[in-house]
């Protein structure tokens, strides 16, 4: 059970949280801040059941949504809107300090880094907006500079690279492509909007990207893996005067092929979200503008948290996206 520890801090009881693919790139050893023992997860909703002598907009018995940034709104990073670079907060749930996978959780500068649910908006749906929607929306498609018209190339079509796909539509781009090495995922992403996928396993994806496009490649080239495969992919595939645009937690080192790319006029973009766009995410959301549930494919109660586990780390297998694991 954990304690108040700031008079900025709230202790919420969670109802719904989610395991992310950072939480694997964690176990793999990819994440060095997040040291052994530590609860993991950075998602989720729940209640609020005890607030610090200096939290003024939240009170025990408010539903709110837990964002995956920790941001005290007053540091010089907070105040550039770069909550991720926060002095005092950042990415430190399930990081460095325990996060949502539990019956509770603290949460440090809680005025400025929980958001209250809308009364009637299933809590399933919102904790979609506690990492992979703005995350794949900042990250992907406003580090992409996406703009109506344009080509866009999602490499990698897990929740992030769908995140990506859903919120990319918000600015009409033309074509959005979406490459993968699962035909299971690549219908989703054809579901979702894609107006073509590639299966890396059985053609070369950057041939497939360049006859699309007529040999020009894509205006936007969205790495949303984290591996060096997928990275290079982008390297192949962008168009003179685009932009790559990293989401992928990355733990070993990318070759960035300069001896091609040095005249191309490309911009190579790297984030750690931010949350800045959360609340009109989570507008769009309410309006009935976007629906992250269908991201939601396996549900699990948290005692039995390693069957989920097992489940999201085997997608090939399983066809799992995000899974819900309620507490």
């Amino acid at each position: 059970m954990p304690e108040i520890n700031s008079p900025t801090d709230a202790i919420v009881k969670v109802a719904k949280t989610t395991i992310c693919g950072t939480d694997l790139h964690i176990l793999k050893g990819d994440v060095p801040t997040c040291t052994p023992g530590r609860i993991l997860g950075h998602e989720g909703v729940g209640v609020i059941t005890q607030v610090g002598a200096g939290v003024t907009t939240f009170k025990p018995g408010d539903r709110v949504l837990i964002s995956c940034i920790t941001a005290c709104g007053r540091c010089e990073y907070c105040r550039r809107g770069m909550y991720s670079h926060c002095t005092t907060g950042g990415w430190i749930l399930g990081n460095e300090i325990d996060g949502t996978q539990a019956e509770y959780v603290r949460i440090p500068h809680a005025d400025t880094s929980l958001y209250r649910l809308p009364e009637g908006i299933d809590e399933e749906a919102l904790v979609m907006l506690s990492d992979i929607l703005p995350t794949g929306f900042e990250c992907g498609v406003l580090n992409g500079k996406i703009a109506p018209g344009s080509s866009v190339a999602i490499v990698g079509a897990g929740p992030i690279g769908l995140a990506a796909l859903l919120t990319a539509q918000f600015y009409s781009p033309a074509e959005i492509i979406v490459i993968d090495l699962d035909d299971n995922r690549l219908g989703v992403a054809r579901q979702f909007g894609a107006t073509a996928t590639i299966n890396a396993n059985v053609c070369n994806a950057a041939d497939v990207v360049m006859e699309i496009t007529g040999g020009r490649g894509v205006d936007a080239a969205i790495e949303a893996v984290g591996v060096p495969a997928s990275f290079i992919t982008c390297e192949n595939i962008v168009a003179p005067g685009g932009t790559i645009a990293n989401v992928g937690v990355h733990g070993v080192k990318v070759d960035l092929h300069l001896e091609r790319l040095w005249s191309q006029n490309i911009s190579i973009t790297t984030r750690l979200v931010d949350t800045v766009t959360t609340p009109m995410l989570l507008k769009t959301v309410v309006a009935g503008k976007l629906d992250p549930k269908k991201l939601i494919t396996h549900r699990f109660k948290l005692g039995h948290i390693l069957d989920a586990y097992e489940t999201f780390s085997k997608a090939a297998d399983t066809h799992a996206l995000k899974v819900i694991i309620e507490a």
